[in-house]
Protein backbone atom coordinates (compact mmCIF):
# COMPACT_ATOMS: atom_id res chain seq x y z
CA UNK A 1 0.00 0.00 0.00
CA UNK A 2 1.27 3.41 -1.00
CA UNK A 3 2.36 6.09 1.71
CA UNK A 4 -0.36 9.05 1.86
CA UNK A 5 1.33 12.02 0.63
CA UNK A 6 -2.46 14.21 1.37
CA UNK A 7 -4.81 14.47 4.12
CA UNK A 8 -8.62 13.84 2.47
CA UNK A 9 -9.27 17.83 2.36
CA UNK A 10 -6.02 18.30 0.70
CA UNK A 11 -7.01 15.36 -2.15
CA UNK A 12 -10.49 16.50 -2.37
CA UNK A 13 -9.21 20.17 -2.75
CA UNK A 14 -7.37 19.55 -5.45
CA UNK A 15 -9.66 16.32 -6.72
CA UNK A 16 -12.35 19.39 -6.98
CA UNK A 17 -9.62 21.71 -8.42
CA UNK A 18 -8.88 19.51 -11.69
CA UNK A 19 -12.08 19.15 -12.35
CA UNK A 20 -13.35 23.12 -12.57
CA UNK A 21 -15.70 22.87 -9.23
CA UNK A 22 -14.96 24.62 -5.53
CA UNK A 23 -14.07 21.66 -3.23
CA UNK A 24 -17.29 21.26 -0.28
CA UNK A 25 -17.00 23.54 2.62
CA UNK A 26 -16.73 21.70 5.51
CA UNK A 27 -20.61 21.81 6.03
CA UNK A 28 -21.25 20.79 2.70
CA UNK A 29 -18.58 17.87 3.71
CA UNK A 30 -19.99 16.88 6.91
CA UNK A 31 -23.50 16.39 5.07
CA UNK A 32 -22.10 14.07 2.38
CA UNK A 33 -20.79 12.14 4.80
CA UNK A 34 -23.89 11.98 6.79
CA UNK A 35 -25.76 10.83 3.81
CA UNK A 36 -23.12 8.20 2.78
CA UNK A 37 -23.35 7.15 6.54
CA UNK A 38 -27.17 7.00 6.33
CA UNK A 39 -27.50 5.15 2.76
CA UNK A 40 -25.04 1.85 3.93
CA UNK A 41 -26.76 1.97 7.27
CA UNK A 42 -30.06 2.12 5.52
CA UNK A 43 -29.72 -0.81 3.23
CA UNK A 44 -25.79 -1.57 2.28
CA UNK A 45 -22.12 -0.23 2.07
CA UNK A 46 -22.66 0.13 -1.64
CA UNK A 47 -25.23 2.37 -1.55
CA UNK A 48 -23.13 5.16 -0.33
CA UNK A 49 -20.81 6.27 -3.18
CA UNK A 50 -24.17 5.75 -5.50
CA UNK A 51 -26.48 7.51 -3.26
CA UNK A 52 -23.78 10.83 -3.51
CA UNK A 53 -23.39 10.35 -6.93
CA UNK A 54 -27.15 10.07 -7.31
CA UNK A 55 -27.86 13.68 -5.52
CA UNK A 56 -24.91 15.06 -7.26
CA UNK A 57 -26.33 14.27 -10.59
CA UNK A 58 -29.36 15.76 -9.39
CA UNK A 59 -27.81 18.81 -8.32
CA UNK A 60 -29.31 18.28 -4.98
CA UNK A 61 -27.45 20.16 -2.26
CA UNK A 62 -25.79 18.10 0.62
CA UNK A 63 -27.94 18.80 2.98
CA UNK A 64 -31.19 18.69 1.02
CA UNK A 65 -30.28 15.09 -0.27
CA UNK A 66 -28.63 13.90 3.43
CA UNK A 67 -32.18 15.12 4.45
CA UNK A 68 -34.42 13.20 2.35
CA UNK A 69 -31.95 10.05 3.45
CA UNK A 70 -32.67 10.37 6.22
CA UNK A 71 -36.67 10.46 5.69
CA UNK A 72 -35.70 7.20 3.62
CA UNK A 73 -34.50 5.69 6.02
CA UNK A 74 -37.24 5.97 8.76
CA UNK A 75 -39.80 6.13 6.05
CA UNK A 76 -40.87 2.60 4.68
CA UNK A 77 -40.66 2.30 0.75
CA UNK A 78 -43.48 2.40 -0.99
Amino acid sequence: MPDVTMSAEQWLDAFASRVGVAAPSQEEREAILSLAGVAAHASERSAAPIACWIAARAQMGAMDARDLARELSVAPLE
